[in-house]
């Protein structure tokens, strides 16, 4: 699911070393986040209940990838190419407007 960076993610490339000589002296990522969807990894996923959502944006203060984000509409939206699931967004929601069911896949 797309639904943060749109075109950014289509115009990222992944880094390909082709021979040893490549490879750099310390650790790296092979690639930016921008194509490494760490979404893949959670067992759960956010639910949000705009009804019961009352705009604070503590879930996104307290988003550590941050993979929650403000829609137009000022609710916030997950954007579960980055999400891992670790429910720290509905365990500090003061109105439980977020609840973490298990992801199907």
């Amino acid at each position: 699911m797309n639904t943060l960076f749109g075109e950014r993610k289509e115009g990222a490339t992944k880094i390909v070393l082709k021979s040893v000589d490549e490879y750099p002296e310390a650790p790296i990522t092979l690639g930016t986040t921008l194509v490494n969807f760490t979404g893949d990894w959670r067992t759960f996923i956010p639910v949000i209940d705009d009804d019961k959502c009352v705009k604070c944006y503590i879930c996104w203060k307290f988003c550590p990838e941050p993979a929650i984000f403000i829609r137009e509409d000022g609710y916030v939206g997950v954007d579960y190419d980055y999400c891992k699931g670790c429910g720290i967004c509905a365990n500090e929601c003061p109105t439980n407007a977020i609840t973490m069911e298990k992801e199907e896949k």
